[in-house]
């Protein structure tokens, strides 16, 4: 088990980092030119444990994939060009791996068994296995195909119209990538708009996707032709450093080439609500995706409420978003976030008890959490319980600290930004 000590900054973070490569999108790029005709190549690619599952799970579906460092290559050969595995396919800790996948796997002649390691074995599948096997797709595992392993048997799909319970992109992409495959015109309708990077990375590889408020489709038959990607920097890492830049007296941070796609930027509107000392420049649009440089300098926060459609925009956020909390002026509330229980820790439940143990002033609810600020953070032993962006939050927490912070189970850091601890480092004065 892994353990990183950080320690309070005296002296500010200043300068400019570029953020990795944004992981939603890292995935697509990879999965789409899997199944595009042609060689899709990838500039920005984020080579975390997550996105690299992925690259391992369809080399072992037959195609041909060269990655180095954030240049990925990717031989497709249709949807035809996948072929049965031989071996199970491990997607690690990986949600996004598991369910888009399991939207190509369900039309595939084959047959094939997913995995994934304790957090994914705890994470809800049947919000994507039910509605593929309404399509005509044979998928079985633990509870009647809710948890991993799963063994999918995919062939003859028909079209479905999908309303979705929850606002999940992972969901809803699963069900597109499955209509495209199938006969007829495949919906999928959400009660609030998820992040749209399926979408959009849909029509840059030439398919040609409708959109009607909440609802999207896609017509079966299409083929993805192969593409150049560029990956925009991650919002969701690049909150870390906005909410350390907000936080940490002293301090200006520019974070250069951040996707900032309106599904996305939720965590740019509460730092705006609350008062930050925010600046966006160099906006430009690149493959569809909005990005731009990102300056944040220390700054008085106020605390708000963040509930409604607001979530499903920062949801990924919410951990460090709630480090952010503790130090604006008053009460902040996080309500309608339901869907944090099932991410790859309960992350209301986690949030709340790390940053208690610093001494936040936090209490859970059934669908969020109440922080007063501002409070005064101490030193002690906090562990990620093996999830990223719990083990993150708690390290940026760390910065402010009375008193160094023990981070536990650090190496889970790695699965999205594996140079999180260097980029820090290179902030300090």
């Amino acid at each position: 088990m892994s353990t990183t000590i950080v320690k309070k900054v005296e002296s500010g973070l200043t300068g400019s980092i570029k953020i990795p490569g944004d992981k939603s999108i890292s995935h697509r790029a990879v999965m789409f030119g899997a199944i595009a005709n042609g060689t899709t190549t990838v500039e920005g690619f984020l080579p975390g444990e997550d996105c690299l599952s992925t690259i391992d799970c369809f080399r072992k579906l037959g195609v041909k994939i060269e990655q180095e460092e954030e240049k990925v290559t990717i031989e497709g050969k249709g949807w035809e060009g996948l072929t049965e595995p031989s071996e199970i396919l491990d997607v690690g800790n990986s949600g996004t791996t598991t369910r888009l996948m399991l939207g190509i796997l369900a039309t595939r002649p084959f047959h094939s068994v997913v995995i994934g390691d304790d957090s994914i074995a705890k994470r809800p599948m049947a919000r994507v296995t039910d509605p593929l096997r309404s399509m005509g797709s044979d998928i079985d595992g633990r509870d009647n195909g809710n948890y991993t392993p799963l063994s999918i048997r995919g062939g003859e799909t028909k079209a479905i119209a999908f309303e979705s319970k929850v606002a999940s992109a992972q969901v809803k992409s699963a069900i597109l990538l499955a209509g495209l495959q199938s006969e007829g015109v495949t919906s999928v309708t959400e009660p609030a708009l998820s992040r749209d990077h399926t979408e959009r990375m849909l029509e840059a590889y030439g398919v040609e996707v409708k959109r009607d408020g909440l609802t999207v489709s896609v017509e079966g038959g299409q083929t993805l032709t192969a593409q150049h990607i560029v990956v925009p920097g991650d919002i969701s890492s690049a909150a870390f450093f906005l909410v350390a830049g907000a936080i940490v007296p002293n301090s200006k941070i520019t974070l250069e080439a951040v996707g900032l796609n309106p599904t996305r930027s939720g965590i740019i509107d509460v730092l705006k609500q609350m008062g930050a000392d925010l600046v966006i420049h160099n906006e430009k649009m690149v493959g569809g995706e909005p990005l731009a440089d990102v300056t944040i300098s220390t700054s008085h926060l106020k605390g708000i409420e963040i509930s409604g459609d607001l979530i499903p925009r920062l949801i990924d956020e919410v951990p460090v978003i709630a480090v952010l909390a503790t130090q604006a002026e008053g009460q902040t509330v996080i309500r309608d976030a339901e869907e944090l229980k099932v991410k790859e820790t309960n992350r209301i439940d986690t949030v709340v008890s790390e940053l208690k143990k610093l001494g936040a002033n936090i209490k859970a609810t059934e669908d969020g959490m109440i922080i007063e600020g501002r409070a005064s953070l101490n030193g002690a032993s906090v562990s990620s319980h093996g999830d990223h962006r719990i083990g993150m939050a708690m390290a940026i927490a760390g910065l402010i600290t009375n008193g160094n912070v023990t981070v536990n189970r650090s190496d889970a850091i790695a699965v999205s930004y594996p140079s999180f601890f260097e980029h820090i480092e290179a902030l300090k004065k």
